[in-house]
């Protein structure tokens, strides 16, 4: 269950990331109503799982998901630019994050 919780809490992480890029400086209030509410259940539930997951595995898992998930939406969203090597290194960090689970 701990890791059921971590990933969703990492996914969570790509949401406030997003959603604070989209607030514009906290400008906007729907994104910045999504931040908060976005940072706050990720980081229940990154506490949550640490309690029964190694902490440097669940933080390096729960970081890797949210960078991932970002950087797969603003290439989605055409805010980056993919190229051969951001691609090959997003595939490096997501078998890492892979590798840690199956350690763990």
């Amino acid at each position: 269950m701990a890791w059921i919780v971590l990933i969703a809490s990492g996914m969570l992480e790509a949401v406030w990331a997003s959603a604070l890029a989209a607030s514009k400086g906290f400008r906007r209030w729907r994104p910045a109503a999504l931040f908060v509410v976005s940072l706050s259940l990720s980081m229940i539930g990154l506490a949550w799982a640490m309690q029964a997951l190694p902490v440097g595995t669940a933080y390096a898992v729960w970081v890797g998901i949210g960078a991932a998930l970002t950087l797969c939406w603003a290439f989605v969203t055409k805010q980056e630019r993919p190229s051969v090597v951001r691609v090959l290194l997003l595939v490096l960090l997501i078998g890492s994050v892979v590798g840690l689970k199956a350690v763990s």
